[in-house]
């Protein structure tokens, strides 16, 4: 019996240190702005750590800065974490500005690579808008709220509470070693086996007050990217573009108005469309830049109809390059339109979508000046196979036909009579054949 005992206390122990020995390090990679796909991306991580048991969570930073919701649930989500959470700003030239030094210092190891900077969380740019500076009021509680949310985080890690509220007050950036000798940070590393090393036997206070000690030197670090829905949600989630698909979009829809039953158009202009309202539903969008962008197709149907030799389409530039430059209301550069996409979009479709429209409007007043029955003895070109039914383009529309005998699709047709929105037409090539037989009197 007390040999069975010790094999079983023997299989305990080697199971132990077996799950011991294959604890990771799990790293995912930041380099992007602070938004609600990057929030999903380091939760989802985090809680991956948690379920492997790893030793801790590295993320490698490199961020301009960001919203302010999802901020404040990526530092819930690390300060929560059952994980030790590494935010290493790295490669050299990387920053963690506003939002990003909010994150680095909710961090259980806060680490820089040489070369790189953190700070400028003033609220002015990190939660204020960006076209409308707040009152004096108003501005007071923002920046108090982001004073308040720096000392809370960087007091319960026992950091330099009053050069982080600085970084919120007062603008104040930071170079590595800035941060690391005014004890914003904790060290200084060329690299993450370099960190490791700096850290290893040293104690990390965790946000509830508990200390571990991490040993990761030499331990796997296993890569943790994102999945391809968030790829391609991170892809969407830039305003620039956002913006085309919404502008495509909506000349697609356009052209299928104007040619009903082309399709593609249409198919095209309808999932354009959805995707940019789903971005821009995440985005901080400002729905008056969306009436400027309508009114900008309004001017430009307006010069098609009135013609004002290119005033009302240069208005409707205008107003679209603003709503493009107004759509999102971001706390930072990058994360809003800029302003060669604004132009390089509204241009190009403002003199479209007027030439567009002005054909439109010189078809609609043709067809009112001669009528259905205009359309007989006009030829036309098929654009389906008539078996004996199918599509011609006639006149600059597409219409149903009934042949008098099959037509492949690209022949010449001739419109014989008019029923209802029914064309029946003859082959051209019959009509021609039966007119050159008919005998001479």
């Amino acid at each position: 019996m007390k040999t069975i005992g010790l094999a079983f206390s023997a299989i305990l122990v080697f199971l132990s240190v077996s799950s011991t020995a294959q604890a990771e390090v799990l790293k995912i990679t930041v380099d992007d702005t602070i938004q609600p796909i990057t929030q999903e991306y380091i939760d989802r991580a985090i809680d991956e750590a948690a379920r492997r048991d790893d030793q801790a969570v590295l993320i490698e930073m490199n961020t301009p800065g960001g919203l302010l919701d999802s901020t404040r649930h990526i530092i819930e989500k690390i300060t929560t974490s059952k994980v030790p959470v590494i935010i290493y700003v790295a490669p050299s030239g990387a920053r963690a500005g506003s939002a990003g030094i909010f994150i680095l210092e909710a961090a259980d190891v806060a680490a820089m690579a040489p070369g790189t900077n953190a700070g400028a969380a003033h609220p002015v740019m990190l939660f204020g808008p960006t076209s409308v500076k707040p009152d004096d009021e108003m501005g007071r509680k923002i920046e108090n709220d982001a004073a308040a949310l720096m000392r809370s985080v960087v007091s319960r890690r026992g950091r330099n509470v009053a050069l982080a509220e600085g970084a919120v007050r007062e603008s104040k950036s930071f170079t590595d070693q800035e941060a690391l000798s005014q004890h914003l940070i904790d060290y200084i590393a060329g690299s993450e086996n370099d960190l490791f090393h700096q850290m290893e036997g040293k104690p990390v206070k965790r946000f509830n007050g508990d200390e571990v000690t991490l040993n990761l030197t030499g331990q796997q670090v296993t890569p943790f990217g994102m999945t391809l829905k968030e790829e391609v949600l991170n892809y969407l989630m830039d305003p620039n573009v956002a913006f085309i698909l919404l502008a495509v979009g909506a000349l697609a829809l356009y052209a299928e108005f104007n040619h009903p039953g082309a399709v593609i158009p249409g198919t095209v202009g309808v999932v354009f469309i959805l995707l940019a309202a789903f971005a821009l539903n995440l985005l901080p969008t400002r729905f008056a830049a969306l009436v400027l962008i309508l009114g900008a197709f309004a001017l430009f149907a307006a010069e098609a109809k009135f013609a004002t030799h290119g005033v009302l389409t240069i208005g409707g530039i205008v107003l679209l390059t603003l709503g493009g430059l107004l759509l999102v209301d971001s706390p930072i550069p990058e994360m809003r339109v800029h302003l060669f996409t604004a132009l390089a979009v509204s241009i190009p479709l403002g003199l479209i979508t007027a030439f567009l429209m002005t054909i439109a409007l010189k078809a609609t007043r043709n067809k009112r000046v001669s009528g259905a029955q205009g359309l007989i003895g006009e030829t036309g070109i098929t654009q389906t196979p008539l078996a004996p039914r199918g599509k011609i383009f006639v006149h600059g529309e597409l219409w149903d036909a009934l042949s008098s005998a099959d037509v492949s699709a690209g022949q010449r047709v001739v419109v014989r009579q008019v029923e209802g929105f029914l064309l029946h037409v003859d082959p051209q090539a019959a009509t021609e054949s039966a007119v050159f037989s008919a005998p001479s009197r």
